[in-house]
């Protein structure tokens, strides 16, 4: 049985890769969370007035990889202690967060962030929040990096950030 996770911490495009390429995890899905607006679309996140962040909702097996291990992974592949921001992406809409479903996932949560805090100089800005709905992103962002490798963003964003991370992208199945 899987269970799921939602994570924003910048473009969802960085989550999405690097997720992708974890041992358990058995899908990724860029979407929207964290606001008001119902069925928003991309254009209308971008203009930081949804109250609605990019973020990743990930199906694992637990069985494989916990719940835990996937928030490791989340400290390590975006900056925690930016607030609206990583890297050159500002807004809101990229806001590092973590989105529960349950109270046991609060308190992975709640107690990781409290363990990932010594790693960093900065205090740690984000926000731990119950999930209260999951918007799907268009279409075209889902998979973007595996369909778009030799974008100018995927090179100067994404890639270097897998390397940082020591992960290698995998070749789409076809």
């Amino acid at each position: 049985m899987t269970e799921q996770a939602v994570f924003g911490g910048g473009c969802f495009w960085c989550l999405e890769a690097v997720f992708q390429q974890i041992p358990g995890v058995v899908r990724v899905e860029s979407g929207y969370a964290g606001g008001k607006k119902d069925a928003p679309t991309y254009e209308e996140v971008c203009t930081g007035n949804t109250g609605h962040a990019e973020v990743v909702r990930l199906e694992f097996d637990p069985d494989r990889v916990s719940y835990a291990g996937l928030l490791e992974i989340f400290w390590k592949c975006h900056d925690p202690t930016s607030l609206n921001r990583q890297g050159a992406d500002v807004g809101t809409q990229y806001r590092s967060a973590i989105f529960y479903y349950n109270a046991e996932q609060e308190r992975t949560a709640e107690f990781s962030r409290q363990t990932a805090q010594r790693l960093f100089s900065s205090p740690i800005v984000t926000q731990i929040t119950a999930l209260t709905r999951f918007w799907p992103a268009e279409p075209y962002h889902q998979n973007y990096y595996r369909q778009h490798p030799s974008n100018g963003y995927c090179q100067a964003v994404i890639s270097p950030k897998l390397k940082k991370i020591g992960l290698v992208i995998q070749e789409s199945p076809q």
